[in-house]
């Protein structure tokens, strides 16, 4: 099955990748365009321009010609570089038994809608579950997380502890349980199914990329990939199935993003 990329998550992957570094909202005009080389027609680009502005991520404005423009929100900017931490790391490095960061919540029953934030935020942190009202990820996350539900102004509701996981099943199994691997698995392996050949081209092909096709194979690469660090946060390799697809997804996107990032800039700034 071919991968739907949506107007809209195309629309703020751009923005991350290249509309940021902009000198002023992007005109309408040029979104128009670039979205357009990645298979996005016209009223989709407006209809999606148009709810991301309702939902505070992009502001109207005047781009440098005059033309109507859009461009980021403080909150949105702050939004990318926290994705960027996460998008962009390096692998963590094994261990045998590593730390861990542990989540309790309590969130007042007329404050409930909260409890739904908190859930949902921990979830996209790449937390995984112990048990209700208690989450886990790897310790390296701490201080990302922090950032966010102080962001978020959830700390209140909040305890954070780091620690080792002393029993009583072997710290795989208790992974095993803690996140569903089969579906991880699966995300790696239909990054890879797309994107792999993807790159098998680049490599055989000129040693100066074309900068639309670099830009479009870029920017459909980051929108398939920006989600999956989130949805694995770097589980120790040690306590993976030996035949774990993450390795070589992230030395795919790795080798995308140092190929053609640069060469789809040339395109983006025409």
């Amino acid at each position: 099955m071919a991968e739907q990329h949506t107007p809209r998550s195309l629309i703020v992957t751009f923005y991350g990748a290249y509309g940021r570094s902009a000198e002023g909202p992007v005109p309408v005009s040029a979104l128009v365009r670039l979205l357009g080389a990645a298979g996005v027609d016209a009223p989709s680009v407006r209809s999606s321009v148009s709810r991301l502005k309702r939902r505070g991520f992009l502001v109207p404005g005047r781009a440098a010609d005059g033309s109507a423009g859009y461009g980021l929100s403080d909150e949105a900017r702050e939004l990318l570089e926290d994705g960027d931490r996460r998008i962009y790391a390096e692998p963590p490095a094994g261990d045998a038994e590593p730390a861990w960061l542990l989540a309790t919540f309590s969130v007042p029953e007329q404050e409930r809608h909260k409890r739904h934030l908190l859930r949902s935020r921990l979830a996209r942190l790449g937390f995984g579950t112990v048990a209700p009202g208690v989450w886990i990820a790897p310790a390296h996350v701490e201080d990302e997380t922090r950032h966010t539900l102080g962001r978020l102004q959830l700390t209140p509701y909040v305890e954070l502890f780091r620690g080792g996981h002393l029993g009583f099943a072997p710290t795989a199994e208790a992974v095993a349980r803690w996140w569903d691997l089969t579906s991880l698995a699966k995300q790696h392996e239909e990054f890879l199914d797309r994107h792999e050949p993807v790159l098998r081209g680049w490599q055989g092909g000129p040693a100066a990329p074309e900068p639309e096709a670099a830009y479009r194979d870029y920017l459909t690469a980051l929108d398939s990939w920006r989600r999956l660090p989130y949805a694995d946060p770097g589980l120790p390799r040690t306590l993976l199935p030996s035949d774990w697809p993450g390795d070589r997804s992230a030395a795919v996107f790795a080798e995308l993003h140092a190929r053609l990032r640069d060469p789809g800039a040339a395109f983006a700034a025409l």
